[in-house]
């Protein structure tokens, strides 16, 4: 039984959490015991996950930069964007320009507690919540419309969510609606959890582990081939290089990543609306 955990009001620490596991995975410290043992699980699959955790991150950070410095985007959309971490969309987006807005979006109590005492005093950005399975609700909301301007290139940022859609959601009908409320000149950034198929039929199987596993814990989670994920960008332009493990995208000169189970468990890409 889990006794004596302290959470914010509205926080069920009886039930993990998507974005505390994720959280513990990058060495947070903003999880629950029963967060952790949901984790534990998937790791005894594949006890390198965390890397995969931390590769997200450095992907977030590298696409950001990307889309402020090289495009010249300076708004985004950020749903399902987990708990703050020491390197967040806004902090990279400002080192950039200092005007540049940004809304969080997610449904998790404790997501919204920790953002909203982050940004209380930063005026350009904001967090809201709300859930990816009503995008037009997202898109109607009334901080979203007043913080972006869809006249403008916006870069919105899918990072490890729809993965968390079963099908029966319908991930690509989110994924359109999204897209297709972006002006021209506007960027969709993915992560999702891959299942290489006949690229590696033994990550493959571990995979598959990994999604029963995961469904089991926390009722989500599936790892799609390339081609399931390759349809949420639409008719957008990819950028190169591509849909590719998280390490491979524009990486840091002189970065290195081990190849091990978790590289190609992941996959991510960002693409441009013509």
């Amino acid at each position: 039984m889990i006794e004596h955990e302290v959470a914010p009001r509205g926080v069920d620490v009886t039930k993990p959490s998507i974005a505390r596991v994720y959280d513990f995975m990058v060495g947070g410290k903003d999880n629950f015991a029963v967060d952790r043992i949901a984790a534990e699980r998937a790791l005894a699959i594949i006890p390198d996950a965390p890397e995969a955790g931390l590769a997200c991150r450095a992907f977030l950070r590298r696409a950001v930069r990307y889309l402020a410095a090289d495009v010249g985007i300076r708004q985004f959309l950020d749903i399902g964007s987990g708990l703050p971490t020491e390197t967040n969309v806004h902090q990279v987006a400002h080192d950039v320009d200092p005007a540049a807005r940004v809304v969080y979006v997610d449904n998790d109590p404790m997501v919204l507690v920790h953002g909203r005492a982050l940004l209380a005093d930063n005026d350009n950005t904001t967090v809201i919540e709300a859930d990816i399975r009503a995008p037009e609700a997202i898109l109607e909301h009334g901080a979203v419309r007043q913080y972006l301007d869809f006249t403008k290139p916006i870069g919105l940022l899918l990072l490890s969510i729809l993965h968390h859609l079963h099908d029966a959601e319908e991930p690509a009908r989110v994924a359109a609606t999204l897209r297709d409320a972006l002006p021209s000149g506007s960027h969709l950034a993915v992560i999702h959890f891959w299942d290489p198929a006949e690229e590696h039929p033994d990550i493959s199987a571990k995979v598959h582990d990994a999604e029963r596993v995961f469904n089991e814990t926390l009722g989500t989670g599936r790892w799609r081939q390339r081609a399931e994920i390759e349809a949420y960008f639409g008719d957008f332009e990819m950028v190169e290089p591509g849909l590719v493990p998280l390490a491979e995208w524009r990486a840091d000169p002189g970065a290195m990543a081990e190849q091990q189970v978790s590289y190609y468990t992941m996959i991510g890409g960002v693409a441009r609306k013509p």
